[in-house]
């Protein structure tokens, strides 16, 4: 247990937490929404500081993050817990085990275990993944800066619902970020996640504006954001707030959780999605969790430059100055030539 950062201190023993766009005031004895930060006589705590419910080494491409040193392995790292209740969530074992099961489990890995475990593994990341890594922040931060000093990068797949504060602390030491936007109606935000729409809009700009890599991921679920007007709504505004040059991964959704009884995306409104985005002018559409490659061509020539089979790659053409051999157009991300 270790005090937590990003909090102010009430009348009465109550605390703001400022960590997450919820800003739970908590009274004495209680816990934040997320289950894993408590208030104790005033000191708001964090529960899950070096307590790791899972660890794995996976290619780069399964965050996913297509545009971010393509073909390198990722250290991945999860405490349980979680400050939305997505009711179609696939981690829903350890990110609601506080909630659910009232129970915070996990095993020691200090900071310095993971970097070296890392380095072990020769991983060009360390990605804070699996559950939401914002409930984690303080571990998360201490484990950022040492592998900035290992040069190793840092990697976020969050939900996108941070502070200002947490961001405005965070950002120099977070290399690239998979963000996912759920839906784009508030509404809908609130009936299956709990949370708003707008705060992670707010975290996407800032983000962007940080200049940390982002890549956007939408899971399209039937009946509940798989309208294409809804599809034209995200992907123009990924082009205007964020940028034609901002990857879009839009997956497809296999029941799970509360939502068991809704039937998996069909592939042909995956297919349309992809479509959707590039008439809006996004250059880099990914299909996800449909089975088919996800493949980087130049969008200027069409070559294709990353030959991609599952979370492989087979073939990576990109120049050593990150461009294309063919018409010299710059493909976005970090880290894109071939080797």
């Amino acid at each position: 247990m270790k005090e937590a950062l990003l909090y102010q201190k009430k009348d009465g023993d109550k605390v703001q937490c400022q960590l997450c766009a919820h800003y739970c005031v908590i009274a004495n004895g209680k816990k934040g929404l997320c289950q894993v930060r408590e208030n104790r006589d005033g000191t708001l705590y964090t529960l899950v500081y070096g307590r790791t419910i899972t660890q794995n080494v996976d290619p780069i491409e399964k965050k996913p993050l297509n545009h971010f040193y393509p073909g390198s392995r990722s250290f991945s790292i999860a405490t349980p817990g979680c400050n939305m209740r997505c009711a179609w969530c696939q981690n829903w074992e350890i990110s609601q085990m506080p909630r659910e099961r009232h129970l915070v489990s996990g095993h020691e890995l200090s900071p310095e275990n993971i970097v070296s475990a890392a380095k072990k593994n020769a991983c060009r990341s360390i990605a804070y993944t699996y559950t939401e890594p914002t409930i984690f922040f303080e571990y998360s931060y201490d484990t950022a800066r040492l592998a900035r000093e290992a040069g190793i990068a840092n990697v976020y797949v969050s939900n996108g619902y941070m502070s200002a504060e947490m961001l405005e602390l965070f950002h120099p030491w977070l290399d690239a970020a998979n963000i996912d936007l759920k839906t784009f109606r508030d509404e809908t935000y609130r009936q299956y996640t709990g949370a708003d729409l707008q705060p992670v809009l707010d975290s996407l700009k800032k983000l962007s504006a940080y200049g940390v890599w982002l890549e956007i991921t939408t899971l399209v679920i039937p009946g509940v954001n798989d309208d294409p007007q809804e599809l034209q709504d995200i992907s123009e505004y990924i082009v205007t707030e964020l940028g034609t040059e901002t990857p879009w991964h839009v997956s497809r959704y296999y029941p799970t959780y509360k939502m068991e009884r809704t039937p998996p995306t069909l592939p042909e409104t995956i297919r349309q999605a992809v479509e959707i985005g590039r008439k809006a002018g996004l250059k880099y559409v990914y299909p996800g969790n449909l089975g088919e490659e996800t493949h980087t061509s130049c969008p200027v020539c069409g070559k294709l430059l990353i030959r991609r089979s599952g979370f492989g790659i087979n073939r990576n053409q990109i120049d050593s100055d990150g461009c294309c051999p063919v018409c010299g157009e710059m493909i976005a991300g970090v880290g894109m030539a071939g080797q």
